[in-house]
């Protein structure tokens, strides 16, 4: 995630890290191009002219912008959406560590309690990054709690039913009476909704069929422009022609970037830092001393 402050309105228009314009130059530099090689030879393809005019690329490009509009909206529906369930989190642990400490009398035992759930933090981001969650466990966990996640497909699960199993044991000690074992449930059950939630989201994936579209008459519509320009418009046909497929190829990657909100692109959710930022919170009600924050150096704009 880009984390950096508006800066001054003409170095704006040379910003590269943060844009998609690395990720679209050869696609771009290929159709200007192409738009020039257009414009040398007047329109002709061979010995044929191509018969074309801006008439139909002004039907075409309002039809395009509505699927792009509708592919742009739902990609950052879904990137908002895992935010807001990463956020829930984070008030949730929070929840049941605060509850675990003024509810119970048995202040030693919460440390468990807390250290499952940033565990289960640090497992939800290893399971929808495909990565190893194996050295946090091991930073976090007692030796037994890793050796019964090692074999474990689903990980925060199962991270979760062992938090549970901390509720049962108090219950079972008579450090917690039933209603408030109850109480402590609900914001452990908003976590297991918020799990499903990023897991339906890392699974479900906006149906490929419209990308196909989008990108299939993107790409034609490029090509053909320049046909349609070059008589009106002249030598100036291979600059409207970049400055359009610009804006459509920008708005293609950068919907494609936020459609799946938990990688480590530039403007996926820097799911790094806010695990780290569970974990402090959870440790500090704990009473730990924490390190200083890290900031970003000057030439640092990246969270991961």
């Amino acid at each position: 995630m880009i984390i950096r402050s508006r800066p001054h309105w003409l170095r704006m228009l040379f910003v590269l890290r943060g844009s998609v314009l690395p990720i679209i130059a050869p696609q771009l530099l290929g159709i200007t191009a192409f738009a020039i090689l257009v414009t040398a030879l007047h329109g002709r393809l061979f010995a044929w002219k191509i018969p074309l005019n801006f008439v139909p690329f002004s039907l075409i490009g309002l039809t395009l912008a509505i699927f792009l509009g509708f592919r742009n909206s739902t990609s950052y529906a879904r990137y908002w959406e895992a935010r807001t369930l990463w956020g829930a989190l984070l008030n949730d642990t929070r929840t049941l560590v605060r509850q675990a400490l003024t509810l119970t009398d048995s202040r030693p035992d919460v440390a468990l309690l807390a250290t499952r759930l940033i565990a289960f933090v640090h497992a939800l981001r290893h399971q929808l990054r495909q990565t190893d969650p194996a050295a946090d466990f091991e930073r976090l966990l007692p030796p037994g709690d890793c050796a019964r996640l090692r074999p474990a497909r689903y990980k925060p699960a199962l991270l979760l039913l062992m938090a549970g199993e901390w509720l049962q044991g108090r219950r079972q000690a008579e450090q917690l009476p039933p209603a408030l074992v109850q109480a402590m449930e609900a914001p452990l059950g908003r976590l297991t909704d918020a799990l499903g939630g990023c897991e339906r989201l890392a699974g479900t994936p906006i149906p490929f069929t419209y990308a196909v579209i989008i990108h299939r008459t993107i790409y034609l519509y490029c090509v053909l422009l320049p046909f349609g320009l070059v008589d009106s418009i002249g030598p100036m046909t291979p600059v409207i022609v970049a400055f359009i497929a610009y804006t459509f190829f920008a708005l293609e990657a950068l919907s494609a970037e936020i459609e799946e909100p938990f990688g480590t692109e530039p403007n996926d959710l820097a799911l790094d830092a806010m695990s780290a930022t569970i974990e402090a919170t959870l440790r500090e009600m704990m009473g730990e001393t924490l390190p200083p924050p890290r900031s970003l150096g000057p030439d640092e704009f990246m969270l991961t």
